[in-house]
């Protein structure tokens, strides 16, 4: 089988690449390892996205995601303008509906065992695994979107040096049946900080989010009550590390959480299976911990109960490409227009450290641009990677990592495609 291009991943950037391409009449294949499309939004609950100011550049996915979601009410658009506030189950669906409308071809439950770069045909030639059976397939144009740049290793391609600095990794769940009237009384009553705490009473269900950490450079409403936890013995300290709610569309009496934060030694790489299998251990312990808390310290929560735990773990950097162009700190500091940009962002440097005061949150003045040659390998001008792995410096890859960034990356990749395909 022949395709112009075939994208491996189908989480946030994958699925956008793979519509894009498709719209674009390129005869595409995506290629997933699971069962289901979305990855961080629909596996990860990792809802709702943030949103950036992108200036519109390469929007066109989101824009159509948020029709399609809208066909199955599974968005919401909260009060501070948040347009992404989606419903991580109807968007399984979601994805599958518009990947069905521009006729994109998906492989469920598939992996790249093999993946060869042919100098004569300038193609790539692949050997795909579906549980037992074998696929041969080859290509014009590879994209990268596995998030651990699993075929740039298997091409055997540069990425960049790792650096000594890693974020901690979350454990996001969901709790039902809860009662949000109660709760959301309670929590407007405690905390006056409505930057921390906000609530819509105004549509068929209440939307609110509210949040706590062990920093102490905010005074948070909620800090006492988990304090008495800890004294308490209900949760332990480390528990209290991070801990953020949100409502979610058509989901009347849950809230999605996004914690618990899970802290590993500096010594530990997420990239060794145990320590990835032992944090998936820790994270699944603190969140059982975190319902007890709940059940027992918040109103409203006597009759919650877990309905869901994420199905990944929620990992914010690995793997970054060796890209043509390299984006660094620098170039969020002191933005420069670039001839072929990718997409605009503003938002901040967002590093969430494993050791407690040392979380980094730099704010940004400006929207900065990032190339398009951030995308494309140094080592192949037909293979792009997209999403976490952009070519990018530590510190600029923790601004850059964001659901709404990595929409436009792959988007940005499937239209580069594009232009070459007609030249």
């Amino acid at each position: 089988m022949k395709f112009d291009v075939v994208i491996f991943g189908g989480g946030t950037s994958g699925v956008a690449a793979a519509y894009i391409s498709a719209k674009k009449g390129l005869n595409t294949l995506l290629v997933e390892k699971t069962d289901v499309l979305g990855g961080t939004i629909t596996q990860g609950l990792v809802i709702p996205s943030m949103m950036v100011n992108s200036q519109d550049i390469n929007t066109e996915f989101f824009d159509d995601l948020k029709f399609f979601a809208d066909k199955y009410k599974a968005r919401h658009k909260y009060i501070d303008g948040n347009e992404a506030w989606f419903n991580p189950e109807l968007l399984k669906i979601v994805l599958d509906d518009m990947l069905d409308s521009v006729k994109c071809r998906v492989l469920f439950s598939t992996e790249p065992s093999n993946i060869l770069y042919n100098n004569n045909t300038t193609t790539f030639q692949l050997s795909l695994k579906h549980k037992i059976l074998s696929l041969y397939i080859e290509t014009k144009y590879l994209i990268d979107a596995t998030s651990n740049g699993e075929i740039f290793k298997l091409l055997n391609y540069n990425f960049q040096n790792k650096s000594e600095l890693f974020q901690t990794p979350t454990l996001r769940f969901i709790l039902s049946n809860i009662d949000i009237d109660a709760f959301s009384n309670w929590i407007e009553t405690i905390d006056k900080n409505r930057n921390i705490t906000t609530v819509e009473h105004n549509f068929s269900q209440i939307y609110l989010s509210t949040a706590c950490t062990w920093d102490k450079n905010i005074d948070w409403a909620l800090r006492p009550v988990f304090d008495k936890a800890v004294e308490e013995n209900m949760l332990e300290y480390d528990d209290t590390a991070y801990f953020q709610v949100f409502s979610i569309p058509e989901m009347p009496n849950s809230l999605a959480f996004n914690c618990p934060r899970i802290l590993l030694k500096d010594d530990e790489d997420l990239l060794d299976p145990f320590i990835y299998s032992r944090a998936l251990k820790q994270g699944r312990a603190r969140i059982y911990r975190l319902y007890n808390f709940c059940r027992k310290y918040l109103k409203g929560f006597k009759n919650a109960y877990i309905s869901h735990i994420s199905d990944m773990l929620g990992v914010r950097e690995s793997y970054r490409i060796q890209g043509q162009y390299t984006f660094k700190k620098d170039n969020i500091i002191n933005p420069q227009k670039f001839e072929n940009i990718a997409f605009a962002c503003d938002y901040p440097i967002d590093i969430h450290s494993n050791s407690k005061e040392k979380d980094k949150l730099q704010h940004i003045k400006n929207t900065y641009y990032i190339p398009v040659e951030t995308l494309i390998s140094a080592d192949n001008n037909k293979l792009y990677g997209v999403g976490r792995i952009i070519s990018a410096d530590f510190e600029a890859q923790a601004a850059l990592r964001t659901q709404m960034s990595c929409f436009s990356m792959g988007e940005a990749a499937a239209k580069d495609i594009y232009k070459k395909q007609l030249n």
